[in-house]
């Protein structure tokens, strides 16, 4: 594997499913593995869990690791070719690539949507740059229209928690102060499409997601009619995605926050969202803290995602 954006790259997720288990009975099984050879994560937006469970996992499997913020400390980066650079930015992102990717073995690469320019987001163009330029195995740490670890780290904890073969998930949009990107709904219905599970996306008029990321997921306006039956429930909010309202808040409906009235319907659903997770707009005290709640298993599976992502790009360096 010499990328990693997308469910895609995996390969067979019943056998990246069977490494992820392999990893967490023994997360030093291949310690060995990464000696020598260096880790660089690059951010040019802020993450707490994304860092830490990334460097653990590099960690896990004997790397070093150099982590770059963009933003504190570093040069301002121009990011498109043909600009006079007569402002404040200082370095070019098609100097700076080469030269990052000459300090280390594996770069990963985190950068929101900017929500200036549709295309510009979902071309992937600054992650692209890395993959292009840099001569080194990349791996996405959350993109403009995905967050891979997210949501293999998602899919590993369904597994573990499921309780038939098939389950029903749904994904639900919920009410956000902010416009948020559509990186890890795109992602968690990619991953969930690719599981072949019985997958469901609620959300209000306004909110369709990319059709390339929706697929064959049954979408349903009417979010209790969606949440019947369900055995897991995923809240998170996502800004607009079509047109002229791309990146906008178009609805700040708070009857879509998840809390008893829509719980009470499914099949004693298991709770999950990505963290950080804005109480009582996304979700009530009363869910994120029930005996149902998976956040926290969840987000302790981001290290296991990542190991099994770094060990797969390791496995390819030569």
């Amino acid at each position: 594997m010499k990328k990693f954006t997308g469910v895609q790259d995996i390969g067979d997720l019943k056998v990246a499913l069977a490494l992820a288990f392999e990893m967490k009975k023994d997360r030093f099984k291949y310690v060995e593995l990464g000696r020598n050879k260096t880790l660089l994560m690059v951010f040019f937006n802020s993450s707490l869990r994304t860092r830490l469970s990334t460097q653990k996992a590099a960690m896990n499997l004997g790397m070093n690791v150099i982590v770059l913020d963009i933003n504190q400390g570093a040069w301002k980066l121009e990011t498109e070719r043909g600009v006079i650079m007569d402002g404040d930015k200082s370095e070019h992102i098609l100097e700076a690539i080469p030269v990052m990717g000459s300090y280390c073995d594996i770069i990963g690469v985190r950068s929101f949507a900017q929500f200036e320019d549709r295309d510009y987001d979902y071309n992937e163009t600054i992650l692209n740059q890395f993959i292009q330029y840099s001569g080194k195995p990349v791996f996405s740490m959350e993109a403009a229209t995905c967050h891979p670890l997210q949501a293999f780290a998602d899919l590993i904890t369904i597994e573990e928690y499921k309780t038939k073969p098939r389950p029903k998930v749904v994904m639900s949009w919920a009410p956000h102060p902010r416009a948020l990107p559509q990186a890890v709904p795109n992602s968690f219905a990619e991953w969930m499409n690719a599981a072949d599970y019985d997958f469901v996306i609620t959300h209000p008029h306004g909110y369709e997601l990319d059709p390339k990321f929706v697929g064959d997921a049954h979408v349903e306006y009417d979010q209790m009619k969606a949440f019947e039956g369900a055995d897991f429930v995923y809240g998170k909010n996502w800004a607009a995605y079509a047109g002229d309202n791309y990146g906008r808040i178009i609805c700040s409906d708070r009857s879509w926050t998840i809390g008893d009235r829509q719980m009470a319907v499914t099949n004693n659903a298991h709770f999950m969202h990505c963290l950080p997770v804005r109480r009582n707009m996304i979700v009530t005290d009363d869910v994120i803290e029930g005996p149902q709640s998976l956040v926290i298993p969840e987000a302790a599976n981001r290290e296991i995602s990542a190991t099994v992502v770094l060990k797969k790009l390791l496995d390819s360096i030569e």
